[in-house]
């Protein structure tokens, strides 16, 4: 019997859904609800003894989704779970890698040490690594990142025309490069000058016997949209066409989409690993085989 069940938390139905099919594993429910003053419910109506628990939660906008994590977590294993892995294709509180302040809080830490103590393992796609070298330097639990160049890469090369594979800043870099090596493409990276706060200035690369190539701006997390805008409009000035977009990440904040818009951007895609109405780029082929790895090294 194939030990693994997929068990999705409120809102991952679908992405559960696929990563089931993906693995050819049981996919079983839980019932979740709130009490009238707040706190959750959770209910699995099946038998988890000596099995493991893949529970798939991304946690994009994590703090209401974090309890309910825990006690499902803590459910899974209170049924006889084997061992709970956590499936979260975007995992949320690596920015704080670092006290800029004194007082502040290093959040990474804190989540990381949450996690660590109440699950198995650990899969996630692409996490936003600063200072930390890789996921190990801050998490104590067997993890396994998912790349997710090859997808977008495969999308471009359906998508577009003689792409260019361009990055907004420095920080983008180890993308595009991955992205574009997966296909044998160009790609250039910009440039980002800060002369204070909110002076921010973004340069164009050598785009020297590239004419007639089509930009793609490659990034791992879309959020304001800001930097993506600039340096759409560098391109524009440099006599490229308006670039389409294609993130990891689409966390999209408030007025992301006018930002883009007004830039001229109309080509926007991203992974499924958060929701968004741009979200065509389906991870579950990719993340199956690093949950698998995960289980099988366990024994």
């Amino acid at each position: 019997m194939n030990r693994a069940v997929v068990i999705a938390l409120p809102g991952n139905e679908a992405r559960a859904n696929r990563l089931a099919h993906a693995m050819q594993a049981e996919r079983i429910g839980l019932v979740y609800r709130r009490f009238p003053d707040g706190e959750s419910f959770l209910r699995i109506d099946a038998d988890l003894a000596d099995r493991d628990a893949v529970l798939v939660a991304t946690l994009d906008r994590p703090d209401p989704k974090i309890p309910r994590l825990l006690f499902a977590a803590d459910l899974a294993r209170d049924l006889g779970a084997r061992r709970v892995v956590l499936v979260a294709p975007y995992l949320p509180y690596m920015r704080q890698d670092h006290r800029f302040d004194p007082g502040e809080a290093l959040t990474s830490v804190s989540f990381a040490k949450r996690i660590s103590a109440t699950f198995d393992g650990l899969v996630t796609v692409d996490p936003h690594l600063h200072r930390y070298p890789t996921l190990d330097a801050v998490y104590t639990i067997p993890s396994e990142v998912v790349a997710a160049a090859p997808a977008l890469a495969e999308w471009i090369t359906a998508t577009v025309d003689r792409p260019l594979v361009v990055g907004p800043d420095e920080e983008s870099g180890q993308w595009v490069r991955a992205v574009a090596e997966a296909r044998g493409l160009p790609w250039r990276v910009m440039s980002k000058q800060r002369f204070g706060d909110h002076d921010v200035r973004i340069e164009a690369p050598d785009l020297d016997g590239l004419d007639g190539h089509h930009p793609v701006l490659v990034d791992d997390i879309l959020s304001s949209g800001a930097t993506l805008a600039d340096a759409a409009r560098v391109l524009a000035e440099a006599g490229l066409p308006i670039p389409a977009c294609a993130v990891v990440h689409g966390l999209f904040g408030e007025r992301a989409r006018d930002t883009l818009a007004a830039a001229g951007i109309e080509t926007v895609v991203c992974t499924d690993s958060v929701d968004a109405q741009e979200a065509r780029i389906d991870l579950a082929e990719r993340i199956a085989p690093a949950v698998r790895t995960l289980l099988d090294a366990g024994g």
